[in-house]
């Protein structure tokens, strides 16, 4: 069957050696070519005429309950923050890019949905870290730790994250009131020059009346963040990402960086899309009722025609340790946007109120010697 979900894991460890010298070859992000980093020949990445296909929810929901499939796969589980990732080739010994913690080396039988459609790294190790040490040097009391650990390059790992995207269309049925506008003259007592005046002003009211209806709604590619290993926060504000590029999925593309597993299952993805499509109801409901005011009472909404896409995006991401606490900053491999946690140094905080306050009282000396 043509769009037929598969129920099987990321494609772990998949060896791309170099026709040259025999060594692992790795995505060039920004191409559609393997490079090896030791003769730098390239291979061209097969082109693939598969369409990225969406499958129907609720029917691949349905055979998720009896599908018993499973593969052995390679993954790397880090115990201090739950992130699953794929295992780097020829590696015993690592530190999980999310937190920074030890890493724990495993092989585990999972039932995965496959990644139907990937976008790939655009931004080559070297442009992030660029776009990283930018970032740092314009925060302000940032510890003179964080800044020496981003002269290091090595602190990026490239990690494609986990999204679900969903379509549906939406039948909302709701209850609330109108709120009009009006004006109305009123009259007040004024004191001028010391006698009382009769004065008038006009006053704005609002005229409540019950609505209802319904409206209905076509949303596609909500994408929704798979994991709870990232700042969901920060992790949001990556976007907007050039989704109209998606490929579809190849091994090839992963090759050099990790691929994290998704802990947000496909139900669990679905309800928060459900909140994301909210918002967008809600302002459909409000342009409904019309009015100055609006107030919604209740809302009722059907889902039909629900499909899904797993997705891959790319994400450059450094975990920094500061004092026991754990920061992570993120970058979008497509567009160089960098967002995430900072932490601050007490002593440059202190230092900066200590020179404001001597600012401060000099400016008043000065003040007082001068009059």
């Amino acid at each position: 069957m043509e769009n037929q979900a598969v129920d099987a894991p990321v494609a772990q460890n998949k060896q791309f050696p170099c026709k040259q010298c025999g060594a692992q070859l790795d995505f060039a992000p920004g191409t559609t070519s393997l490079q090896c980093p030791y003769c730098g020949s390239q291979t061209p990445i097969p082109q693939s005429e598969e369409q990225i296909a969406e499958f129907d929810y609720r029917e691949y929901l349905a055979k998720a309950e009896t599908s018993h499939e499973s593969q052995e796969d390679q993954r790397i589980k880090c115990e201090k923050c739950g992130a699953e990732t794929t295992k780097p080739p020829d590696v015993t010994a690592d530190l999980c890019p999310f937190c920074g913690a030890n890493l724990v080396f495993m092989a585990g039988s999972a039932r995965l949905l496959k990644p139907k459609a990937i976008l790939p790294f655009q931004f080559t190790r070297q442009q992030a870290f660029a776009a990283f040490r930018r970032w740092i040097s314009g925060l302000w009391f940032a510890p003179t730790e964080l800044k020496q650990f981003a002269q290091s390059e090595g602190k990026l790992a490239g990690i494609y994250v986990p999204y679900w995207t969903y379509d549906s269309d939406t039948t909302s049925f709701y209850r609330g009131a109108r709120g009009d506008d009006y004006f109305e003259t009123e009259s007040y007592t004024a004191t001028v020059n010391g006698r009382s005046v009769l004065r008038t002003r006009q006053v704005r009211r609002t005229r409540w009346r019950s609505a209802s209806g319904t409206v209905w709604n076509r949303f596609d590619d909500v994408l929704v963040l798979a994991s709870n290993s990232l700042p969901r926060h920060y992790a949001d504000r990556l976007e907007p990402w050039d989704l109209a590029n998606l490929q579809p999925y190849a091994d090839e593309f992963l090759s050099g960086f990790r691929a994290e597993s998704y802990q947000l299952d496909l139900a669990q993805g679905f309800d928060r899309a459900r909140e994301i499509m909210d918002n967008g109801i809600r302002a459909s409901i409000r342009h409904d009722i019309g009015g100055d005011h609006q107030r919604i009472d209740s809302v009722k909404t059907s889902y039909e025609k629900i499909t899904f896409k797993h997705i891959l995006l790319p994400v450059w991401l450094s975990a920094y340790r500061y004092r026991d606490r754990v920061y992570r900053i993120l970058i979008n491999a497509r567009t160089g946007e960098v967002q995430g946690e900072r932490p601050f140094s007490a002593w440059k905080i202190a230092g900066a109120v200590v020179a404001a306050l001597a600012i401060i009282a000099l400016i008043l000396l000065l003040a007082s010697t001068n009059r």
